[in-house]
């Protein structure tokens, strides 16, 4: 296997909607910012592959409006996956293992507010038996949620303690469109949003973007001085049928923690992408987190969801963590589908 590490990130979240830039407008500015750090310009860059979603934007074949952010001449070797922007990390990490290409430039973009996001999320479920009910993705993790409620896997003051550590870790992020100062107390007496979960316990809807470079360890930038290693990375799948699996857990996040080698040394610090507040529960039991490791101090998911680019920001604050020298191996997490029905872990390692 090649020594791959990621060498720059850079990310933007929308607080406001209206007059909010197309993907075009969002993703120029990322690359420049990518540019600056590792003093590349674009012909060092040996593959670009990025993550969005045409029955987000509405129209087909939307990524493709994208490339225009890297320019048309000279042409470029270019993949996109119908999926956050993690998987395509994943395809990028591969395309440099087979020796085809050294560097690679990710990318994942999606404008949210174009739509009703609970009720386009639908369309990801089993178009036979579930999509014609329309059953939208903030109903599913109340189900979920309550599933866990009744069966003694958490209570309510959990999911407020959640949300409550995040709010208040977002103080710190720039990103954040959401962050917060109240106590459990004051959380817990807040209105349901949809029951038993509050608005606080959902990640709010958000128009942004991200972008990654990885490089292989012969083809550094000299700007990378302290480069976050990956040593693990992996995906697995659960079932659609959301009757097939017991939702209070997810049995595709623990394989891909297996996979990855996730308990193979102390994790330092682990970015969660936990778009519901229990769900960070399900998945530190999942990947095997105890209480000494740092979960989401971007404040995670909860205070900042852009569709098909959270995940790829999740591995992004990992790797700064790394490079700040504040951890020496993070983990980077990303799901997809209904219910946490899909799972990738990234670990990175500041020693290779």
């Amino acid at each position: 296997m090649r020594d791959v590490a990621v060498v720059g990130f850079a990310q933007r979240q929308m607080k406001e909607f209206e007059g909010s830039p197309t993907c075009v407008e969002l993703l120029v500015p990322i690359f420049a910012e990518l540019f600056e750090q590792t003093g590349w310009t674009k012909s060092d860059i040996g593959f670009w592959c990025s993550g969005s979603s045409d029955y987000l934007a509405g129209r087909a074949f939307s990524f493709v409006s994208a490339v225009d952010a890297i320019g048309a001449f000279p042409p470029v070797a270019e993949s996109h996956v119908e999926m956050d922007a993690a998987w395509a990390l994943y395809e990028a990490w591969l395309k440099i293992q087979t020796g085809e290409v050294d560097t690679a430039l990710v990318y994942g973009f999606g404008k949210s507010s174009a739509g009703v996001l609970r009720r386009t999320l639908a369309l990801q479920l089993d178009p036979y038996t579930m999509t014609p009910l329309w059953p939208d993705t903030v109903s599913i993790a109340a189900l979920q949620a309550r599933l866990g409620l009744e069966g003694g896997h958490w209570t309510e003051k959990d999911l407020a303690a959640v949300a409550q550590r995040s709010l208040a870790d977002a103080a710190d992020n720039p990103y954040a469109i959401r962050s917060g100062k109240e106590g459990v107390d004051e959380l817990l007496a807040r209105p349901l949003y949809a029951d038993p979960l509050h608005k606080h316990d959902c990640s709010p809807v958000t128009d942004g973007a991200a972008a990654i470079i990885i490089a292989a360890k012969d083809h550094l930038p000299t700007t990378a001085e302290r480069p976050a290693w990956i040593s693990g990375f992996a995906h697995s799948v659960d079932q659609a049928d959301l009757g097939s699996r017991d939702l209070s857990g997810s049995p595709s996040a623990r394989r891909a923690a297996i996979s990855a080698n996730v308990g193979g040394a102390p994790i330092d610090v682990a970015e969660l992408h936990a778009p519901f507040s229990h769900q960070e529960l399900i998945l530190r039991k999942e990947l095997g987190l105890d209480d000494s490791v740092s979960i989401n101090p971007s404040g995670g998911a909860l205070t900042a969801n852009p569709m098909f680019s959270a995940g790829l920001i999740r591995i992004g604050e990992a790797a700064k963590q790394i490079w700040s020298g504040d951890a020496q191996r993070t983990l980077g997490h990303a799901t997809s589908g209904p219910a946490l029905q899909q799972n990738l872990v990234c670990v990175m390692e500041a020693n290779r």
